[in-house]
């Protein structure tokens, strides 16, 4: 017991850093699914057939870009994006350029997420803004995004916990994190007390952001 402490606290600050390395991964991924992915789900349930403001080129797009990166294989994914990742960062190998990927696929999945809770929306609260002769900005900002906030406090939790885990196999272009700790010092170098540690470390983080979204989320719920 005492071996595997002291093993624990020697690594100790390789694993501060590998979490470090995963709190920036997933802060930067989920400023993009935010900001981008957000609003993407929200003009894919507007202009879906059928929909309040149906546009059907732009549904198709913007719901394609969705599919297709979802469909993707994220290790295949960050693969493909290398030429663009080094494009833009001039390097594919460090957390930042691992990240790149990372943000698309945040992106891709907040926005499918969006557009699942915005169909959600009981239609009375349309009937009401089209009657209000509300202009589509307060359509979505006054009454679609207020009834739907605490689905989308849940859903984005969903897509943190998601990323987490796709961030585990960024280590094939030096993106470290908890994942790629993990496996380089625990699995491959047979010290599997480590690899263990840093797997409950994983779902100790996995469970705080889960408990921390469903209390917002609960928080927000005023059905």
């Amino acid at each position: 017991m005492s071996g595997y402490l002291a093993d624990i606290l020697a690594n100790a600050d390789k694993i501060g850093i590998a979490l470090a390395e995963t709190g920036y991964m997933l802060a930067f991924s989920l400023a993009a699914a935010i900001v981008l992915g957000l609003p993407l789900g929200v003009v894919i349930y507007l202009t879906r057939p059928g929909g309040v403001r149906e546009l059907r080129p732009v549904w198709f797009v913007a719901n394609l870009y969705v599919t297709v990166v979802r469909s993707f294989p994220f290790l295949l994914f960050v693969v493909f994006l290398i030429p663009v990742t080094r494009l833009v960062y001039g390097t594919t190998f460090g957390t930042a350029a691992a990240t790149f990927p990372l943000c698309f696929v945040g992106v891709a999945l907040y926005a499918r997420l969006t557009e699942q809770i915005l169909l959600e929306v009981p239609h009375g609260v349309l009937r009401a803004a089209h009657s209000m002769g509300a202009s589509t900005p307060q359509l979505v900002g006054r009454f679609l995004l207020v009834e739907a906030r605490s689905g989308l406090v849940y859903a984005l939790t969903s897509a943190s916990i998601s990323l987490i885990s796709y961030s585990t196999v960024l280590g094939i272009v030096g993106g470290g994190g908890l994942g790629d700790f993990a496996l380089r010092y625990g699995y491959q170098e047979y010290d599997y007390p480590l690899m263990y540690t840093t797997i409950v470390l994983v779902i100790i983080c996995v469970l705080l952001l889960q408990a921390a979204g469903e209390k917002v989320s609960a928080m927000l719920d005023k059905r």
